[in-house]
């Protein structure tokens, strides 16, 4: 499982020009799901997204979490971040997990991360979405599950 993460000051998501979901300040997450990744796999990373210091303290120094800020957190599910650039110009999708257990890890990543915070707004599993946002820093982080990326 992979996650990317982007320190916003703001961003929302959109379905045929109607907003879904909407943050300000906080994370936007996108959300890549492989053959192989499990309920541990999401479960994981949604623990560890809330912990990381990505925020800056009064020094300027990112020492301060996500969670101890009351970030808000939008998700986005991205099947395209195991796309298999290496051969040709068309990207290969064959690494992303079929889209009923896909559906299921988003579900159960979205679940995990609601356990402890308590504003996360996400997109639709599937749909076709316009996603905006103001990358504040710039701050991007890629996180995999595991050592198997």
């Amino acid at each position: 499982m992979r996650v990317v993460l982007q320190r916003v000051s703001s961003a929302s998501v959109s379905i045929d020009g109607i907003a879904v979901g909407s943050i300000g300040r906080g994370l936007a997450i996108l959300v890549g799901i492989r053959h192989g990744d499990t309920e541990a796999d999401a479960d994981s990373l949604a623990r560890k997204v809330p912990g990381l210091r990505v925020f800056e303290d009064e020094n300027g120094k990112m020492n301060i979490s996500a969670h101890e800020t009351g970030a808000e957190f939008l998700v986005v599910s991205q099947f395209t971040l195991y796309a298999n650039t290496s051969k040709g110009r068309r990207p290969s999708f064959v690494e992303a997990a079929d889209p009923t257990v896909g559906e299921h890890l988003y579900e159960r990543f979205v679940s995990t991360l609601r356990e402890t915070e308590p504003v996360v707004e996400t997109g639709r599993f599937g749909a076709h979405m316009r996603v905006s946002l103001v990358n504040d820093g710039p701050v991007t982080l890629i996180i995999d599950s595991d050592a198997k990326a």
